[in-house]
């Protein structure tokens, strides 16, 4: 799997430098829950991968601007992908992408690994880093990986428990966050309008930034753009 050193510090050793990190392990019995791995056999445990506020955005944005316009659909996607791939190669792992079918329950191993629970936008919310965090990819081992945490796991409350009128929900412009859902054709509508463009598409999503938690890690503004441009389609 790894040699002698833990898996934790084999991540962070080859992925940290460009902005993504070791997010917990997801661990199942033996034959049970577990995604398949490349050799057809269940995993035992699921290392997930991802960034930490803006953590990935200096490393991932030199690549992209030197890839040239239209050198691929989805660039996060696939600068991610190229970097947890050759980690898994070199570990003797099984990647797993959130965009690739058959999808994996990435968001179910991360409530696992983390002790996270959803937030009202559907993001999962963390007591310290909010909103404000993703997952890139999974690697999946054949033996359960035992090793201890090094700062153990201990989320007695989640964030949005103690909030206060939920500010995210009042703040999407045209209602598209509920306590019902997300409507994703509202919103993309409101974006592809002047004041969306003026709004959420220039300063990122105006919901997610009335969340209180995790304040600190907010992404840079031309992450954010980055983001929202992805979520609304071309034009036809």
């Amino acid at each position: 799997m790894s040699g002698l050193l833990p898996i934790r510090d084999v991540v962070e050793g080859a992925l940290a430098p460009q902005g993504l990190h070791y997010r917990g392990v997801a661990r199942f019995a033996h034959g049970v829950g577990g995604p398949l791995l490349r050799d057809g056999q269940a995993a035992r445990a699921v290392v997930l991968i991802g960034n930490i506020g803006g953590s990935l955005w200096p490393a991932f944005s030199a690549w992209h601007a030197g890839q040239g316009s239209g050198a691929c659909a989805d660039p996060l996607d696939h600068w991610s992908k190229q970097l947890i791939e050759n980690l898994a190669t070199k570990t003797g792992a099984t990647a797993y992408f959130p965009s690739d079918p058959p999808y994996q329950p990435f968001q179910r191993w991360a409530m696992s690994a983390e002790g996270l629970r959803a937030s009202p936008l559907g993001i999962l919310i963390h007591p310290k880093f909010g909103l404000w965090h993703g997952y890139r990819g999974a690697l999946g081992f054949a033996e359960d990986i035992s090793e201890p945490e090094k700062t153990p796991i201990s989320m007695p409350r989640h964030p949005c428990d103690d909030c206060a009128g939920r500010p995210c929900l009042a703040a999407c412009p045209v209602g598209a966050i509920t306590a019902d859902g997300f409507d994703l054709t509202a919103c993309r509508k409101f974006l592809a309008s002047e004041p969306g463009r003026e709004g959420c598409m220039g300063k990122g999503c105006l919901a997610r930034a009335a969340c209180p938690a995790g304040e600190g890690f907010r992404y840079p503004e031309d992450q954010l753009r980055f983001h929202m441009e992805a979520l609304v389609p071309p034009p036809d």
